[in-house]
């Protein structure tokens, strides 16, 4: 009667290394149920053989194809399609796709009109700018016909006309971030012939409109709020600056 053959086995280490893993994470799928090893030493060092090689090569496809631990131990157990799976798995990277696009786009934006020095206000609607994703945002804040009538300001602008106002919104955004960062106070007359100077720029945007103390006030409270506008005065403490002194003129002369 002959022998069985011996099988052989190889050590945790040695599986890691060859793997491209670690010793912590087989021991993290042999505490989840994922993958046993095919014995235990005297010692406590774990072992295994071909076969729980072969389950850990599926284990690591699946991860690299992105589905998760508990999914994956479905799969190996019988009790989901591997396709399936997969199906469930593409959906969830359609919609990550979907969102990573869009902040794409965002950060895109933020980055090209701080760069432009230009401010991130409702009533600009500069070329290359897709204002269309704001229109909800437009309408919530100012109304109903804010969004078209800021899109046929714009539009009805020649091409000399939209270069100088570009030009003046980058010189008045210089002025506040030089004035924040020069530590003077909001009720300074420096600061205030600032504020006076965004009064007057808002006043002119949509071919001349009214500028409310609710208006410029909630404006103000806004560019500290809101990142995408903070960022265009230097910051959280700039836009907090630009805020205050705002405030002070509305008290002053729309209150």
């Amino acid at each position: 009667m002959g022998m069985t053959p011996e099988v052989t086995t190889y050590s945790i280490q040695e599986v890691a290394k060859a793997a491209g893993t670690t010793s912590r994470t087989l021991r993290h799928y042999q505490d989840i149920g994922l993958l046993e090893p095919s014995r235990t030493g005297h010692n406590g060092y774990r072992y295994y053989d071909d076969e729980a090689l072969l389950r850990l090569q599926r284990i690591l496809l699946l991860r690299q194809l992105g589905l998760g631990l508990r999914e994956i131990h479905k799969v190996l157990e019988g009790t989901r399609d591997t396709t399936a799976a997969l199906r469930g798995h593409l959906e969830l990277l359609l919609q990550e796709r979907d969102r990573l696009e869009k902040q794409i786009a965002s950060v895109k934006t933020t980055i090209d009109k701080t760069e432009r020095g230009e401010q991130l206000v409702a009533e600009e609607m500069f070329d290359g700018f897709d204002h269309t994703q704001y229109k909800e945002e437009v309408e919530e804040r100012w109304g109903k016909d804010a969004y078209a009538k800021g899109d046929r300001w714009w539009r009805g602008m020649s091409d000399a006309e939209r270069t100088s106002w570009r030009e003046h919104s980058q010189q008045l955004m210089s002025g506040w971030v030089a004035a924040g960062q020069s530590g003077m106070a909001a009720d300074s007359d420096e600061a205030q012939a600032l504020a006076q100077r965004q009064f007057d720029w808002l006043a002119s945007a949509n071919g001349g409109q009214e500028v409310s103390f609710g208006y410029f006030t909630g404006l103000g409270e806004m560019y500290v709020a809101d990142p995408r506008f903070s960022a265009n005065y230097g910051g959280e403490q700039g836009a907090a600056f630009v805020r205050d002194a705002m405030k002070v003129y509305a008290d002053r002369h729309l209150a």
